[in-house]
């Protein structure tokens, strides 16, 4: 049976590991010492090495070498390399989470190695143990016997709890760099006899992204077909993407604003079977490398390109604004993260490509306020005159017995909703849960304060006076104000585009996600308008609710949701739960709305 080229090839000593020196010098120097640690958290993006470097912990701790260890030669180096050695157990914690598992696990622990020195354990994605499972694993993982050894290996270190960080020695695996990459695939080809171009090389570990294992399968579909030679042209049909000349055209176009010609010729890019998707990824790197070569002289290191293909860049780059290029990498990287949840990624593509040709959506003018110069001749101008104060308005007494209701609320509400110096100051996750009473307290800490006797008696039905409008003359004599249309500026739309998108996508695909649902349960209407989709990567998700009640009714509908997103989405997740705290909702009590009321009007207000 045919072994694929990251399996065949993987490292069977430290000094095969790529990339990951620093790693491979603390563990040799640990097992030369004898010094090595009981539990270890393996931390870094997928395939980087971290099973890896555990297989070689583990046959380090077992080798039976005089010399360097592990070998990879001796017997126990090939045990554990063909899966066969009783005393390395890998457990996938995906599919094994449950606490029964880690009481197995727990029981198997007492019992002395079978065959060698030491007995390992090797925990695969272990941020997916439930919570039950992690609080039963603490007290072995912090004293497990002299001859066991834990190695923690994840994706996602911030999921696990503080209480299994704080009992592991934690390594974190760095992404490959591209030349090191580049350097361990083109001794594999050489091995088996295979010749790929240098630029075919760096296309491939451009598109693994500092993945090892990613590297290697893309290096496997090119190879697949048969052919000794592997040249530019295959790997592109393979990965979907396209040659720089595509990006040039396409840019042409769109920097001439020539519309139709451009979605023209996408349709045509795409008739020959390019993927949409790799395709916007691989155009958000070509206005990348424009932007390089405006500011870079020799680009060739940062833009990873032939000298040709940078020559014709530069050209391109030369004609074009800078404002042209950052607005098409926006534009494009929101499309990009758009479109990972999209059925109809090619629209969301040409609706861009209008934009981009339309000048629409990028982004916004710089606004310049301008200032007439003043010289010595023209006279200062006159300050504005101070605006009259509003008369007082009249105040009904009640009895000191009578409860304190507050009058008119509904125009309070209507007054504060108008006032600029409210909007301004209130708090915009607090304003939009606000009652009438939480609405008339912040009319009234912006109102003017009375004075005399009547600031320190109960008012009640206060009747508002309208104030007087100013005089023509007055208005005439200030300068206007500068008009705000609510626009960022460039900086702060940049700043903001990048965690509004990410959030904008998980509410898209909460709504689909419940779109799909409510017509299989009519309850998870609550969770859908008392919970929302905070966070999710490659193994779960993250739904914050309101309440504990919600969140009880979440958990009774997990296998629902989680089928619903795993339709969705392609992948089966995992969901977690969690409450928001009510600070973080913007809520207040009853009690103390009450107290606020009393403070600001200057009267007990009780509730009923």
């Amino acid at each position: 049976m045919y072994t694929a080229l990251y399996r065949a090839y993987r490292p069977e000593v430290f000094d095969q590991l790529l990339g990951q020196e620093h790693i491979a010098r603390i563990l040799k120097n640990q097992i030369a010492s004898g010094t090595t640690s009981h539990a270890y958290l393996f931390c870094g993006t997928r395939g980087t090495g971290k099973t890896t470097t555990a297989r070689l912990l583990a046959k380090g701790l077992n080798c039976l070498s005089d010399g360097e260890r592990p070998c990879g030669e001796c017997a126990v180096c090939k045990a554990i390399r063909d899966g066969n050695y009783l005393d390395v157990v890998e457990i996938d914690a995906a599919s094994n989470r449950s606490i029964e598992d880690i009481r197995q696990l727990r029981e198997s622990v007492n019992y002395p190695p079978a065959e060698g020195k030491h007995k390992v354990y090797i925990i695969d994605e272990v941020h997916m143990l439930s919570a039950e499972a992690f609080n039963a694993l603490l007290k072995t993982l912090e004293e497990p016997p002299e001859y066991v050894t834990f190695i923690l290996a994840t994706t996602e270190p911030r999921k696990l709890p503080a209480t299994i960080l704080s009992r592991c020695l934690r390594l974190d695996f760095k992404r490959i760099p591209e030349p090191v990459l580049i350097d361990g695939m083109r001794r594999i080809c050489g091995e088996i006899g295979i010749q790929v171009s240098e630029p075919a090389l760096r296309i491939i570990a451009a598109n693994a992204d500092g993945s090892v294992r990613d590297g290697l399968s893309i290096l496997d579909q090119c190879i697949s077909g048969g052919e000794k030679q592997v040249d530019t042209p295959q790997v592109l049909e393979l990965l979907g993407a396209s040659g720089e000349t595509v990006f040039i055209e396409l840019t042409d176009l769109v920097s001439k604003r020539r519309t139709g010609e451009a979605i023209e010729y996408l349709g045509e890019v795409l008739a020959d079977g390019k993927d949409v998707r790799q395709l916007i990824r691989d155009w958000v790197i070509h206005y990348r490398n424009l932007m390089m070569t405006k500011f870079i002289r020799d680009p060739q290191p940062a833009i990873n390109l032939s000298v040709e293909n940078i020559d014709r860049v530069r050209e391109q780059s030369s004609v074009m604004q800078l404002d042209d290029i950052t607005r098409g990498i926006m534009e494009l990287s929101k499309v990009a993260d758009q479109a990972r949840w999209s059925t109809q990624p090619r629209i969301l593509l040409e609706v861009c490509i209008v934009n981009l040709c339309q000048g629409a959506g990028g982004l916004p003018p710089r606004r310049k306020t301008q200032i007439p110069a003043q010289t010595d001749d023209q006279p200062a101008p006159k300050a504005p005159a101070p605006k009259a104060p509003a008369p007082k308005a009249p105040v009904k007494r009640q009895a000191p017995a009578a409860k304190a209701k507050p009058a008119a609320p509904d125009k309070a509400v209507k007054d504060s909703a108008n006032d600029p110096a409210i909007d301004s100051a209130a708090d915009p996750a607090e304003s939009s849960t606000l009652s009438a009473l939480d609405a008339m307290i912040a009319a009234a800490e912006h109102a003017p304060r009375q004075s005399g006797a009547a600031e320190t008696q109960a008012e009640t039905n206060v009747e508002q006076a309208e104030p007087e409008p100013l005089p023509d003359e007055q208005n005439a004599s200030a300068e206007p104000m500068p008009e705000h249309d609510g626009e960022l500026s460039p900086e702060h739309e940049a700043a903001s585009n990048v965690d509004d998108g990410q959030e904008n996508d998980l509410a898209r695909l909460w709504d689909e996600v419940f779109a799909d649902g409510e017509h299989r349960k009519g309850s998870i209407y609550l969770i859908r308008s008392n919970g929302m989709l905070t966070d999710m990567d490659e193994g779960t998700f993250t739904i914050s609710v309101d309440t504990d009640l919600i969140r009880r009714q979440t958990e009774r509908s997990r296998k629902l949701l989680e089928d619903l997103m795993e339709e969705r989405t392609g992948q089966r997740r995992h969901m977690h739960v969690e409450v928001r705290p009510t600070q973080d909702r913007g809520e207040i009590s009853a009690e103390e709305a009450a107290a606020r009321a009393s403070e600001v009007l200057g009267t007990e207000v009780t509730l009923e």
